[in-house]
């Protein structure tokens, strides 16, 4: 299921970089890290290479070998980097350790007047929820707001089906409540400032595995793993027998 679910990612992430976006494209899980390749075996006398980070360019990594200098600005961007860039002095690769979502975005590598463009992706581990048959359940994008570009999607189960969607840049926002056999018919809300999803009264069927897609400046995606318990009630007959005498005459 992971494997169908990396594909289904892959597969956007391309589909993303056809719309005038070319670029390489990194998987990681939370956690792990990730190399960045310069794709340079060793670097000349007068190279500068410089890497940045998101929408504002903002610079955290560079060596001039000229200067024989080698900095990571580790703390920009509120720190987010802090103790966790490496930079190889021979080849100027890039890596990333203990990742996170904040570390989810597009990575600009210049070499001299070159340019090389990386799209990273980091997962986080599935969150499980549980949730009494019956009860409201809402699984929570963590965005503040959503921007006048952005898109989600939230799919459900093996197959990845898709239930809801909001896309600010067409002014839509849509529940596919009929999919499925009708299991989510007028039990899906969407909150259309964050992109939260809430499923009413909820049944068995709507236990499984929650994925949304976030397409903002980069891409991103949360897991979430919902179980809906059932209540039993159980009801003990008490019969009267009458006093028992524990007394011999």
């Amino acid at each position: 299921m992971k494997k169908m679910f990396l594909k289904l990612v892959l597969l956007c992430l391309c589909l993303w970089r056809l719309d005038g976006v070319s670029g390489e494209a990194e998987l990681v899980m939370e956690g792990d890290s990730v190399s960045l390749n310069s794709g340079l075996t060793e670097m000349k006398d007068d190279d500068v290479i410089q890497w940045r980070f998101g929408d504002e360019n903002t610079v955290i990594a560079e060596i001039n070998v000229t200067a024989g200098r080698i900095t990571v600005y580790d703390d920009v961007l509120d720190g987010r980097f802090r103790d966790r860039l490496k930079l190889d002095n021979q080849t100027g690769s890039l890596t990333i350790t203990n990742t996170t979502t904040e570390h989810a975005g597009d990575y600009i590598l210049q070499i001299n007047r070159k340019i090389k463009r990386f799209f990273l992706n980091v997962f986080d581990e599935v969150k499980s929820v549980s949730v009494k048959e019956g009860d409201s359940v809402s699984l929570n994008s963590d965005l503040t707001e959503m921007k006048d570009d952005d898109v989600i999607q939230w799919r459900f189960g093996d197959e990845n089906t898709l239930i809801a969607e909001i896309n600010k840049r067409a002014d839509r926002i849509t529940v596919y409540d009929d999919v499925l056999d009708g299991r989510f018919r007028d039990r899906l809300k969407l909150d259309n400032q964050t992109g939260s999803l809430t499923i009413t009264n909820t049944t068995t069927e709507h236990d499984g595995d929650y994925k949304l897609l976030v397409f903002t400046g980069f891409f991103s995606s949360k897991s979430f793993r919902v179980s809906v318990y059932e209540i039993y009630l159980k009801y003990v007959q008490i019969f009267e027998i009458g006093p028992i005498n524990i007394f011999h005459t």
